[in-house]
């Protein structure tokens, strides 16, 4: 089985090291220069897409896309959801409204999806920058918006928490369940 799974979120929320940190094979990026209000933030900024896999055990591969976090690159989510089952929204809690990006994020991504009956998780990255809002305000505003996605503090560069939500958005959308792999 094949999974297609997304990594969307606002710049600098970590989905290319997200990514990176899991992949089994070596990450296919299109970064360039930053030339807007993202330079502030970093260097170089996803343009188009990042693409990396992950084998679970043989009959599971999970392909691994990121989506460029800028709205105005917004037309590739619409492109690169095109058979994807599910969405890993990232969020930089240190950013000024981190609330409001994951809303853009959900509406942008819930509408793409929702078609089709996807699932997401919402990984909640940098807390160790700011740890307001805590997980317990991002599961209040997930159930005003009664959806009931999975929520994790993730360490973008880490492997193991990386992949604990990628297994739990595959178990949301596999009743069997996945063996799990060691790290």
């Amino acid at each position: 089985m094949r999974y297609k799974i997304l990594f969307a979120g606002p710049v600098g929320a970590g989905k290319t090291t997200a990514i990176g940190a899991v992949s089994d094979t070596p990450v296919v990026r299109t970064e360039a220069k930053a030339t807007d209000a993202v330079r502030q933030r970093k260097a170089r900024t996803t343009v188009a897409m990042d693409y990396g896999s992950l084998t679970v055990d043989e009959q599971v591969t999970i392909q691994l896309i990121g989506t460029p976090g800028q709205e105005r690159f917004d037309f590739m989510w619409e492109i690169l959801s095109v058979g994807a089952l599910g969405v890993m929204i990232m969020i930089d809690n240190a950013r000024e409204d981190p609330l409001s990006d994951l809303d853009l994020y959900l509406k942008a991504f819930h509408r793409i999806l929702d078609r089709r009956g996807a699932k997401g998780v919402i990984c909640v990255t940098r807390r160790d920058l700011a740890d307001t809002p805590d997980l317990g305000a991002y599961r209040a505003h997930m159930d005003k918006l009664d959806l009931h996605w999975p929520i994790f503090e993730v360490d973008a560069r880490s492997r193991s928490d990386v992949k604990t939500a990628l297994l739990a958005l595959t178990a949301e959308l596999n009743p069997t369940p996945i063996r799990k792999q060691t790290a």
